[in-house]
C-alpha cells in the first residue's frame, strides 16, 4: 500500500515539474506552480476518491461494508474524473488569488497530468488491481486473492500465495496509453500553439478515447447504466464537453507579467507590456536557458511579423529627447541613463493583497 501512494506522490511530482517549466516560459514567477499545487493537490485527492465511493458505495455502505474504510485512501480506489473536478476547484481558488487565468494554467498542466496517470497507474499493479479478462499473452497479470487490509495475498492450503488466474492487464494499457497522450498533447501545443484551454481540453478529449476501450476490457465490479460501465457513459459525456469547448474557445496563448508590486496580469502576443523586461524575464535570462529563448520566440511569433514595430524601445536604448540633445550641444538638459528595476517578484499575502510595507526603492 506505500507502494501505492509512492506512485501516486511520483506523478505528482512529474505534473508540477512539466508544469512549472510550461508556466516559466510563459512568464511566470518562479515555482508558482507550488503555490497553486497546495491547493490543487488536496483538492484533487479528495474529488478523487469521493468519486470512487459514491460509484462503488457497496464495498463501504452495503451489507458487509465497512463505512470508515471509505477514508482508507492507501487501499486504492481514486476515480480519476474525481480527481481533476476536485483539483480544479482547487486550482480555481488558487488562480483567483494569484490573479492567474485557470485557462492559462491548464493549458500549461495539459501535457503534465496524463503524465502523472500514466506513473500513478503503476500503484495499481502493487495493490493487485484494474485488470480485464483471461488471457495467456506474456504480459498477463497475474491476480491474487488479496487481502487490502493486510496489503498482501491471502495463502492456500499449502502455504503459497492463492493464484485467482492470468487477466489482461488494464492498468498497463492505461498508462501507456496516458504517457501517449502527454507526448501527443505536447507535440500538438508546440505545433499550433493553443491558447484559452484548449490544449487541457485536447487532452481529456484524447484521455477519454483512450479510457472508453479500456474501461470496457474491465472485468472487475463496478456500476452499470443501460448495461454499460458507469465510467464509459462519463468518457462520453466529458468527451462531447472538451469537444464543445476546444471548438467554441478562441484566442492566442497568452503570456503572464508580473508588475513590480507583485501583481500578475495576462497578456496576449503583441501587447507592449509582453516585451517588458519583468523579474520572471530576469531570472530566466541570467539561467542563459535557450529553451526559454526559443520559447519567447515562438510566442512572439503568434503575433505576426509586423508585432514588434510599435514596441517601446528596449531599456538602456537612447530615446528621441537623448538624440536631440546630443545634436544640439551641451546646452540640451541631460537625459540620465535609465535602469531596470529587478524588484524581486513578491507573492500576496492572506487575502491575496500584496503587502504595503514594501521597502523604496533607492
Amino acid at each position: 500500500m506505500r507502494a501505492y501512494a509512492l506512485c501516486i506522490i511520483l506523478g505528482i511530482v512529474a505534473a508540477c515539474v512539466v508544469t512549472e517549466i510550461r508556466m516559466r516560459r510563459r512568464g511566470a514567477p518562479p515555482s508558482l506552480v507550488l503555490d497553486i499545487a497546495v491547493w490543487g493537490v488536496p483538492a484533487g485527492i479528495i474529488g478523487a476518491r469521493i468519486y470512487h465511493v459514491i460509484t462503488s458505495p457497496a464495498h463501504y455502505f452495503g451489507e458487509g461494508g465497512e463505512p470508515i474504510r471509505a477514508l482508507y485512501i492507501w487501499e486504492g480506489g481514486l476515480g480519476i474524473w474525481g480527481a481533476v473536478a476536485g483539483g480544479a476547484v482547487g486550482a480555481w481558488i488558487a488562480c483567483r488569488r494569484l490573479g492567474v487565468p485557470l485557462p492559462f494554467l491548464a493549458d500549461c498542466l495539459a501535457p503534465g497530468l496524463p503524465l502523472a496517470q500514466g506513473i500513478g497507474r503503476w500503484g495499481n499493479w502493487f495493490n493487485n488491481e484494474l485488470y480485464g479478462g483471461p488471457t495467456d499473452v506474456p504480459w498477463a497479470l497475474k491476480i491474487y486473492d488479496f487481502d487490502t487490509s493486510r496489503g498482501e495475498a491471502k495463502l492456500d492450503a499449502l502455504g503459497e500465495p492463492d493464484l485467482l488466474g492470468e487477466y489482461h492487464p488494464t492498468f498497463l494499457y492505461e498508462s501507456v496509453w496516458d504517457i501517449g497522450v502527454a507526448v501527443l498533447v505536447w507535440q500538438l501545443d508546440k505545433r499550433f500553439k493553443f491558447g484559452r484551454g484548449r490544449a487541457f481540453a485536447l487532452y481529456v478529449m484524447a484521455y477519454c478515447v483512450g479510457r472508453f476501450w479500456i474501461e470496457a476490457m474491465r472485468t472487475d465490479e463496478a456500476s452499470h447504466f443501460l448495461g454499460m460501465r458507469l465510467n464509459n457513459w462519463t468518457s462520453i459525456v466529458v468527451f462531447v464537453g472538451a469537444l464543445i469547448y476546444f471548438l467554441r474557445a478562441k484566442g492566442p496563448r497568452q503570456r503572464l507579467v508580473v508588475a513590480e508590486d507583485g501583481t500578475i496580469t495576462a497578456v496576449d502576443p503583441g501587447d507592449p507590456r509582453a516585451a517588458a523586461v519583468t523579474p520572471a524575464d530576469s531570472a530566466t535570462s541570467s539561467a542563459g536557458s535557450s529553451a526559454d529563448r526559443d520559447a519567447d520566440r515562438d510566442d512572439a511569433g503568434d503575433a505576426g511579423p509586423d508585432a514588434g514595430r510599435d514596441e517601446p524601445a528596449r531599456v538602456g536604448a537612447p530615446d528621441e529627447e537623448s538624440a536631440a540633445a546630443a545634436d544640439h550641444g551641451s546646452d540640451a538638459p541631460e537625459v540620465p541613463p535609465a535602469t531596470t528595476d529587478h524588484t524581486p517578484f513578491r507573492r500576496p499575502q492572506s487575502g491575496g493583497d500584496v503587502a504595503d510595507d514594501a521597502e523604496a526603492k533607492p
